[in-house]
C-alpha cells in the first residue's frame, strides 16, 4: 500500500513539473492570476480538481 502512495506522489510531481518545464512564462502568468484571485475562487478550483481526480480514480477502478 505504501508503495502505491509513493508511486502516486511521484507521478503527481512529474505531472506538476511538466508545465513549468515546458512553458515557464505561461506558468508564471497562471500563478500570478491565481494569487490575485479571491479565496472563494481558489477553493472552488481546488474542490473541482479533487472531485475530478476522485472520479478518475473511481472510473479506473
Amino acid at each position: 500500500m505504501i508503495e502505491d502512495v509513493v508511486r502516486a506522489v511521484g507521478l503527481m510531481l512529474v505531472f506538476e513539473g511538466i508545465l513549468p518545464f515546458l512553458m515557464p512564462r505561461r506558468w508564471q502568468g497562471i500563478l500570478l492570476t491565481v494569487t490575485s484571485s479571491n479565496q472563494r475562487s481558489i477553493r472552488f478550483i481546488g474542490l473541482m480538481s479533487m472531485l475530478f481526480g476522485l472520479s478518475m480514480l473511481v472510473f479506473m477502478r
